[in-house]
Parts: structure tokens; C-alpha cells; sequence
């Protein structure tokens, strides 16, 4: 006789577990504690075994039916429905190991030795923010391009169109390490060129030279931190990257040479880049000398000395002198470029300065020095320039002329 909801519901619990058969094998086990299981006995290769299909009121009566069915349907084919279910588990299991955040974890350990620690955390940070959240517990190999279009148009609609971009390139490594390793077919990231909205670049914001006297001005008269406008003064004489200047080091200042020597680890392209300094800007190291001299960090964080100055301070500083989105820390870059074109020094002389990339890796090793001499004469033209600008009865500037095409430097450059 076939159970009922009604004949397990008023089944009372026996001082030893007993059955109630349904039928085709299908019975429950209600155990002297009151639970109830449910099982199914059936014979594979001439031996009896037990599939356990859930408890009761779990499994309600009509799916452990269904769950008997779907059981007998794997044994009428013959296979066992035991073992059927283990390797059920197994895929499960193995799509929990290989889901999307557990290779995308992996991938990430496997480059922290080839990156800064700053960069690397700011990856992770990227990718906890908005992927994983929405990819993170999904098999790999299960997910499709239109499905990571849809997590990156997220990361679009709040106008980070430049962030989902670079998400996207990191999704593609993580997946080609997935197809690497043999845990995926297929990388999506791949298949979505396009897709998502291009990027429009703007330059940073950047002083004209014609701004040049009234910001000098100011930054005379600047009111805050003493370090911080000496920090001010040395980043316009020498225009490298605010991370460069931020984390200089004591160690990397030859005095004796008047140079600077950032080391590869620091810089953007990987490679050594020496800073020739001006007399200006010497002078303006000996004033921090008096401050921070006796931190490892040229420019030491005001509140835990034994780190760098914050990312925020120049930009700050900037702010409170008025020129919120008129210029950045960065723009003292363009700034220096472009003024440094118009008064004719060689193109190769300004982009070596700026350490620009070269595009054969090996050469931009062997040529950290390149055009040290025309750089030297270079930035202490910029120095004085800087100083005439900034003195109101300097005069008129004469424009040197332009640098003679055998790479010798101009008459400007003796000034």
C-alpha cells in the first residue's frame, strides 16, 4: 500500500528505527529520534545498495517520489544511481574550486612578484568592488560574454567608462590563465572587442605660460605645510610623476652630482631614470634637509613619518591656491613639455626627461643616460626660466634658438 502526507505526518518514533514502504523500493526510515529519511533499495551487479534521496519534511512525499523516478530511470539504463550522484557532487565540487573568484584569486598570487604592492592591491580592490560580487561564485567555464558585458555595463552606466575598460582586460587574463590550466574553453573577454563604449581621453589639466607668473605668485605666498610647499617648488623644477616625487628617498640624491636617481622598481616603464638637478633645485633639497633629513622619505607623511607623503597632498595644495581643475600635480608635466618645445629644444632631449616609454624595451635599459648632457643644460634653463618668470622686473625672456640637428644643444642652453 502506497504512503500518504497524512500516514507519515501521525508516524510516531519507536524505540528502534523502522520502515514504511511506498513502493518500486522507495520507503522511509523514521528513526527512534523522530526524523524521518528517506531511501531508496534497490540491486546493482547483483548486490542490494541504498540511495539516500532527503529527510522528511524537507523532502515532501511527492518529491521524494520524483527524486525515485529520476533513480530508476539511471538504473533502467544501466548505470548505478549511487554513483550517479557522487559524480554529481564531484562536478559541483569542481565547479566551486574553479569558479571565476577562486582563479581570479590564483592569478592574482601568481603576478604580485611581477608588480608594486600598490598595484597589485589596487587590482584586487577592483575586482572585489565590481566583479566578483556578480561573477565571483560562478563556474568559469559557465560564464558567457554577454554575461560579462552585463557586469561591466554596470560599471559604465556610473560614468567609469575608463575603469570598465580596464576591468575587462583583466578579466581576459584571468581567463586565458583559466584556459591555460585547463579550466576553462573559452575566453569571453575575447569575444566582446567593441562592445563596450570607447574611451574618451582628456589631457590633464596643465598651466600655460601665460599663467605661469600669477601661480608662482601664489605658490611664493603659500600658507600651508613647509614641506609641502617646498614639495610644490622641486615637482615644477624637476616635472616627473607625483608617485616619483612622493616616494623619493635620501638615498637616491647624489649631491655631489646634482642628480636623482629613481630606481626602476619606482617607475611607471620599469626602467632606472636619472633626474639631473638644477642648482634651484638643489637648494630646494637643502631646505627639506633642515626638515625631513632625518626620514628615509624625502618627503615624509606629516603623520607617520616612517611613510611617504599622501597621494592627495599636492592636489590638495593645489586646491587651496585656487586652481581646482586648472591644474594637477601631473600637469606640471605638460607644462614643462610644452614650453620647453616652443623655446626649440630637441623632441628626444624633452621625451628622455620625461622618461617616456621606448618602444624596444632592451634599449630603453641600456639608455637611461641618454642625452645627459643636453638634459642637464636643459633643466637648469627650465630652473632659471622659472625664476625670471616669477621676478616681475626679470624682463623679457629671449627665446634661444632651436637645437641644431646633429643633437648639440642651442645658445639657450649655455644660458
Amino acid at each position: 500500500m502506497s504512503l500518504t502526507d497524512k500516514a507519515i505526518r501521525n508516524a510516531k518514533p519507536k524505540t528502534k528505527p523502522f520502515k514504511m514502504s511506498d513502493s518500486g523500493g522507495l520507503f522511509l526510515l523514521v528513526q527512534p529520534s523522530g526524523s524521518k529519511w528517506w531511501r531508496y533499495k534497490y540491486r546493482f551487479a547483483g548486490k542490494e545498495k541504498l540511495l539516500a534521496l532527503g529527510s522528511y519534511p524537507t523532502v515532501s512525499l511527492q518529491e521524494a517520489r520524483a527524486r525515485h523516478h529520476d533513480a530508476r530511470k539511471i538504473l533502467d539504463s544501466g548505470n548505478d544511481p549511487s554513483e550517479e550522484k557522487q559524480e554529481a557532487k564531484r562536478r559541483v565540487l569542481l565547479k566551486s574550486e574553479n569558479s571565476f573568484e577562486a582563479i581570479a584569486r590564483e592569478w592574482h598570487q601568481n603576478q604580485i612578484q611581477k608588480w608594486s604592492p600598490r598595484y597589485s592591491a589596487g587590482v584586487i580592490k577592483r575586482m572585489e568592488a565590481d566583479i566578483l560580487p556578480k561573477l565571483g561564485p560562478r563556474p568559469i567555464a559557465d560564464i558567457s560574454a554577454s554575461e560579462l558585458l552585463g557586469v561591466l555595463r554596470k560599471v559604465e552606466e556610473r560614468g567609469a567608462s575608463d575603469l570598465a575598460h580596464r576591468l575587462l582586460q583583466v578579466c581576459g587574463q584571468v581567463f586565458t590563465y583559466a584556459l591555460i590550466t585547463e579550466r576553462a574553453s573559452r575566453n569571453p573577454a575575447a569575444e566582446m572587442r567593441g562592445a563596450l563604449k570607447p574611451v574618451v581621453k582628456t589631457n590633464y589639466a596643465y598651466l600655460k605660460a601665460s599663467e605661469l607668473p600669477e601661480f608662482l605668485k601664489r605658490a611664493g605666498n603659500y600658507d600651508g605645510h613647509p614641506q609641502t610647499k617646498l614639495a610644490l617648488r622641486f615637482l615644477l623644477l624637476t616635472f616627473v610623476r607625483t608617485a616619483e616625487l612622493r616616494g623619493a628617498e635620501w638615498t637616491e640624491i647624489d649631491f655631489k652630482k646634482a642628480e636623482w636617481r629613481i630606481p626602476a622598481e619606482r617607475m611607471k616603464m620599469k626602467t632606472q631614470h636619472i633626474v639631473p638637478l638644477s642648482k634651484q633645485a638643489v637648494q630646494t633639497l637643502r631646505e627639506l634637509q633642515s626638515l625631513t633629513g632625518q626620514w628615509k622619505c624625502v618627503f615624509p607623511n606629516q603623520q607617520k613619518p616612517s611613510g611617504c607623503m599622501s597621494e592627495n597632498t599636492i592636489l590638495y595644495a593645489l586646491y587651496r591656491m585656487g586652481y581646482h581643475s586648472r591644474t594637477t600635480g601631473h600637469g606640471f608635466r605638460s607644462t614643462a613639455s610644452t614650453i620647453l618645445n616652443e623655446h626649440g629644444f630637441m623632441a628626444d632631449v624633452i621625451e628622455r626627461q620625461l622618461a617616456h616609454t621606448e618602444h624596444d624595451r632592451v634599449r630603453a635599459a641600456y639608455n637611461h643616460a641618454q642625452y645627459l648632457p643636453e638634459r642637464r643644460k636643459m633643466m637648469q634653463w627650465w630652473a632659471d626660466y622659472l625664476d625670471k618668470v616669477a621676478a616681475p622686473d626679470a624682463g623679457h625672456l629671449r627665446k634661444p634658438k632651436p637645437s641644431t640637428k646633429n643633437g648639440k644643444p642651442g645658445p639657450h642652453d649655455h644660458n
